[in-house]
Parts: C-alpha cells; sequence; structure tokens
C-alpha cells in the first residue's frame, strides 16, 4: 500500500463549501404534485452511485480530470439534489494532473458507508484502485490510499459481509489492461484499506454481456448481487448476477433494457432503498451524447428473489425506463424543492461547487473579490507548445444543466500586455468561444470554433473581429438549443445582444459531456498579468 499525491488547500479559498443557489431556472425534476420526471440529474453524473445513510442520500460520480474532484451530492428523497462537497482539490499524481488528463483520473467511482465512516472507492485507469475515507460526507476526506496498483483495474465496490468479512469487486479496462468484459473479487482487509490475496475471476460477459463493468456489491436473503452494466455505454442493458457464494457461480439476469423507450442504455447505478427498507430504486445514466451521461430514477422490485427495474408491461422480469412516475416515499412533510447549482453571482467568499477546472489548480488563476461581489481571472501563459485551447489547463467549466438554456456572464477585462484574451467556451472535442483579445492597443471580440480540438487542429474565425471599448463591462451569452446547438452574442449594455459568428454544434469530451465556462490567456509569461473581473454567471 502506498499514498498517493497531496491534497493542496491553495485554492480552498476559492473552491469552498457550497454556495446557497437559486434553484434552476432551466430543469426541475419534481412535479410538484407528488411526481417526478427524468432526467432526476440533467447534467453529466456520470457513473453514478449512491448510499443512504438514515433518511439521507449521497450521490458521487466519475469526474475524470476534473478538478476539485468527486463531486458529492445530498438528497433527502432522491430527486431534489444539491451539492455538497468535492473529495479533492488536487488530482494524485500531482505532477500528471497540471496538465488536462482528458478521458483519464477518476472513473467510476462507489460510495459506501461502514462502522461510521463514508468511504469511496475509485479507479484512476493508468494507475489502479483508490479509496478515500471521511466521517462527514461534506468533508474533509482523507488523501486518497492507493490499494491496488495496476493498469486496468477499474470500477471497483466494496462490500462487507455479516460474518465481518470484506471484499471488493471491479472491472477491467481493455485500453489499459489488455483485456475486458469481465469481472473479478477480491478478499479486502476489515477496515477496507487493503486488498488481500489474488484476484478470483468471477464472471465473463464476452458471450452475452459484451463490455461488463461498473459492477455494485449488495447482499439480500443470503444471495450475493452484483448489477453491472453490459452492452456499452449508449446502446446497452443493465445485468444483475447472484450466487449463493461470494466467488460464484454467478447467475446472470437482463432486468432494464431500452425497451419501448426513447432512453438509450439504460444502465450502471445504484440499487438504494428508503428508509426501512420499504421501497427499492434504482439510479442510473443515460448517455446523450454532448449533455454527457444524464442521471435517471427508476422504481424497483423483487421478484423471486430477481430485482425487476422500471415498468415490466410484459412481466418478462425485463423492466424498461420510466419518464415520469411518483416520487419515493418519504416521511414528513415534502421536500424543498432543489438543483444543483448553476449559477453564480461571486458574492461570497468561494466560488460554487459546480465550477471545476480542466486540470489541478495552481495559485494565482483565480480569486474572488469579496469587496467587489466579483472573482477576478488572472491571464495564464499558454502552454509552450500550443495548438488550441484542448491543452489549456485553466478553463473554468461547468456540466451543461438541461437541453436547452442560455448562459450569460458579465465581466470586465483589464489586459497589460499584448495577446492577452478571456471570454466565454463551450468545450468538448469540438469547441467554441467568444473571446475579447487585447490586439495593437484595442479591445478585439471575435467568435472561434475549432473542430476536432483533441486532435490539435487549429482554430478558425466564424466572423470578423468587433471592436468593443476598454474599461467597461462586455456581456458575453450562448444560447444552447435541443440538439446542443450553440449560437453566441454580445451587448454593451446588458439588454441588447447582437448574435455573432454561425451556430456551433456541441461535442462531447472524452468519456465526458461538453462543458460550459470562462477562461483568460496570454501569449507569454511575463512577471505581471492583466485580468478579466467576472460580475456574474448565469443560467437561465
Amino acid at each position: 500500500m502506498r499514498i498517493l499525491g497531496v491534497l493542496f488547500l491553495v485554492m480552498l479559498p476559492v473552491l469552498g463549501a457550497a454556495q446557497s443557489s437559486s434553484l434552476s431556472k432551466v430543469w426541475v425534476p419534481d412535479l410538484g404534485n407528488g411526481t417526478y420526471k427524468n432526467p432526476v440529474l440533467y447534467a453529466d453524473y456520470s457513473d453514478p452511485d449512491v448510499v443512504r445513510v438514515s433518511s439521507d442520500y449521497y450521490l458521487t460520480s466519475s469526474s475524470f480530470n476534473a478538478a476539485p474532484g468527486l463531486q458529492i451530492l445530498h438528497s433527502k428523497d432522491l430527486v431534489n439534489w444539491s451539492i455538497i462537497s468535492t473529495v479533492f482539490t488536487q488530482q494524485s499524481p500531482v505532477d500528471v494532473f497540471s496538465k488536462p488528463q482528458h478521458g483519464n483520473g477518476v472513473w467510476a467511482p462507489s460510495i459506501r458507508y461502514h462502522k461510521g465512516q463514508f468511504y469511496i472507492y475509485y479507479p484512476d485507469p493508468d494507475y489502479g484502485i483508490y479509496v478515500t475515507r471521511a466521517k462527514n460526507p461534506a468533508g474533509p476526506w482523507e488523501t486518497p490510499i492507493l490499494i491496488k496498483e495496476a493498469k486496468g483495474w477499474i470500477d471497483p465496490c466494496p462490500l462487507w459481509d455479516a460474518d465481518g468479512q470484506a471484499y471488493l469487486v471491479h472491472a477491467f479496462a481493455g485500453s489499459r489492461a489488455g483485456f475486458k468484459s469481465v469481472l473479478a473479487v477480491s478478499r479486502m482487509s476489515p477496515d477496507g484499506l487493503k486488498l488481500l490475496g489474488d484476484e478470483v475471476l468471477i464472471f465473463d460477459g464476452h458471450d452475452k454481456h459484451p463490455t461488463i463493468e461498473g459492477p455494485k456489491f449488495y447482499k439480500r436473503n443470503g444471495y450475493y448481487y452484483i448489477f453491472a452494466p453490459g452492452g456499452g455505454v449508449s446502446t446497452g442493458w443493465q445485468v444483475v448476477l447472484r450466487s449463493k457464494n461470494v466467488f460464484g457461480p454467478y447467475e446472470d439476469r437482463i432486468v432494464m433494457a431500452q425497451g419501448n423507450t426513447p432512453i438509450n442504455g439504460p444502465h450502471q447505478g445504484a440499487w438504494v432503498t428508503t428508509p426501512g427498507d420499504k421501497e427499492d430504486w434504482f439510479v442510473h445514466f443515460q448517455d446523450q451524447g454532448p449533455y454527457g451521461r444524464v442521471v435517471h430514477l427508476q422504481p424497483m422490485v423483487w421478484k423471486n428473489d430477481w430485482p425487476v427495474i422500471g415498468n415490466d408491461p410484459d412481466g418478462d422480469g425485463k423492466g424498461e425506463p420510466v419518464l415520469t412516475y411518483r416520487k419515493p416515499a418519504h416521511k414528513g412533510s415534502a421536500q424543498p424543492l432543489a438543483t444543483p447549482a448553476t449559477s453564480d453571482e461571486f458574492d461570497g467568499t468561494t466560488l460554487g461547487l459546480q465550477w471545476q477546472w480542466h486540470a489541478n489548480p495552481q495559485p494565482g488563476w483565480a480569486f474572488i473579490n469579496p469587496p467587489q461581489s466579483t472573482l477576478r481571472l488572472y491571464s495564464v501563459p499558454l502552454p509552450a507548445d500550443f495548438k488550441n485551447y484542448w491543452q489549456v489547463p485553466n478553463l473554468l467549466l461547468q456540466k451543461l444543466p438541461a437541453a436547452a438554456f442560455t448562459a450569460t456572464t458579465k465581466l470586465t477585462f483589464i489586459p497589460r500586455f499584448e495577446g492577452e484574451k478571456t471570454g466565454l467556451i463551450v468545450m468538448g472535442m469540438d469547441y467554441a468561444h467568444l473571446s475579447i483579445t487585447n490586439q495593437n492597443g484595442h479591445l478585439s471580440l471575435a467568435p472561434v470554433v475549432c473542430q476536432n480540438a483533441d486532435k490539435l487542429a487549429p482554430e478558425s474565425a466564424t466572423a470578423p473581429p468587433v471592436d468593443v471599448p476598454a474599461n467597461q463591462p462586455i456581456y458575453l451569452r450562448v444560447a444552447v438549443r435541443e440538439g446542443a446547438k450553440c449560437q453566441f452574442s454580445y451587448s454593451l449594455d446588458g439588454q441588447q445582444f447582437k448574435p455573432i459568428g454561425t451556430e456551433f454544434q456541441a461535442r462531447e469530451g472524452r468519456w465526458i459531456g461538453a462543458k460550459v465556462g470562462l477562461f483568460c490567456t496570454r501569449a507569454s509569461k511575463t512577471n505581471d498579468a492583466g485580468s478579466a473581473d467576472v460580475d456574474w454567471f448565469r443560467i437561465e
């Protein structure tokens, strides 16, 4: 066992506890009449896992290369969710993740509660399996410990048995391990901090459930259950395995598939019960391309010791997703409506927890400025081998929050050097931004698109640059319509917005949805920096 990395605290004054935030103006799943609509989280909370402790539910999900990583969400009813914390500010190895590592980092995690502590197990496909613990899910979380050093060991989930024995199930990434579509179980120390002995291969999904992965471990009525997705991210189904012996042999059954619904690839998530184990529910994702893997909530029942998830109109044991349904049972008064934060007025002392950097944040990238109620972004030198913004670490981004929305920011650009730039960006393997550049002593506004950014293709302007006045606020906006089609516009007064450039088709990132946010860069290294003072960022 070894410990990798340090949890630096340099950014905690900026990225700290959650601010109070208003309800989303673009997606509220609670219909207010005792029912809800899916997705319950219309954002890229990929590979979700949920644990209930007493009457509280906690959710975490894959965060890949983004930092702070492993966002923790809280709910009282599985429908109304708020972000309450993140596990770490700097991802290990710290030096590696100081540059964008698209698609790497934190893959599918699991969250559990055992003997008064919360545990999160997560894989990094290039380094191995980590575990971190906390007494309070709002933090602080312990420095993650690497308990299995291996390439391609992914998607771990623990199980503490009634006899005190502990086990860990996991999958394999073919891109690193050289094989996939199998699941393995390891013995684990009772404290959950060490693996004991060799892995035991317990299921091979090549014939019936190719690309089986993302396992979640449970025990019920003397059966060991492993819930796992098969068939691939966008087209697969939910598999459940069961056995009387932790090491198998396991029977398998498909318990949910798309059926006659528009919900493609419904799988990979968490079985969770309401207080007193009175009701069963299943939380899973649906891949929506540029919107990422959005989160759905399905009713679940048990028949002959097999779960059935969603509606099962023909009674064959294979359910299909619901679009609307009654909310989970909840004692007491109805829970207030809640949604993960999106807008940020920057009027507190911390950034909202919806924000994540594209790589490990460095001191000096950003400061909350309470006297001015602004966020100051200092210009950061572009990488020496800069081709496009796929390579840039200081992108401050958040998930797309709905199928259609408008993101607007009010900022004042105060450049000091030639080539400094700030703007509003929609980031993915293709990206577009509306940016202000300091050129030849004046400010120039221009829309830019980069196709195949992941292949380091060059940017191209989609409209001639427009001169804008210095030393005054400028409003930048992107309107996103169904299908993730994006139109940029700008305003000098915040009232009249002028469209600029052509419509841009957003595209997903590597294993993630597109993101929207801010940046501030400069072309070379100097002993001072210009800055952008961001008054607010609003999703409407």
